[in-house]
């Protein structure tokens, strides 16, 4: 029977899971600096494709992926979100994760990575279909299919 209770809190870890990401939290006020091999700018929506190597820097965060789409809040007004694609990388700190895609909304804060989510934390790897981080708080939360070995601290 105590074995079993062992095991609950690992289940209800893997149906979800809630963690920090990252070193520090980093403000979606802070500027946000992109390279990118190519870059295609669209006169009616004001939108931008970073293509080929693209890197995003803010703060302690850093984002590769092979495409990034930015999308405008209305022409001239400021960045509504960020949609990357393709070999997604997010770094912040010792933290990383990859993704097949990300979505950065800046209003809100938050980074959304879906698509074979694979996030690294010192000797932890974790794995899930979704991770939303807060990036001023540093929280992130892993949902869909959620995978980790839990070590017990304990020296065989």
């Amino acid at each position: 029977m105590g074995g079993l209770l062992c095991i609950a809190p690992a289940l209800a870890f893997a149906q979800s899971a809630a963690l920090g990401f990252g070193q520090s939290s980093t403000s979606s006020s802070e500027p946000i600096e992109m390279t990118s091999q190519t870059l295609e700018v669209s006169q009616t929506d004001g939108s931008a494709l970073f293509i080929g190597d693209v890197l995003i820097i803010q703060g302690d965060l850093r984002l590769n992926a092979d495409r990034v789409r930015l999308i405008n809040k209305s022409v001239g007004t400021g960045i509504k979100r960020l949609e990357a694609t393709g070999n997604v990388t997010l770094v912040s700190g010792p933290d990383a994760a990859q993704a097949q895609s990300a979505t950065y909304t800046i209003d809100s804060n938050t980074i959304v990575m879906t698509g074979n989510v694979l996030v690294a934390q010192g000797p932890t790897t974790l794995s899930s279909d979704q991770m939303t981080i807060d990036i001023e708080t540093g929280k992130a939360s892993l949902s869909g299919n959620v995978r980790t070995i839990l070590s017990n601290g304990i020296d065989e």
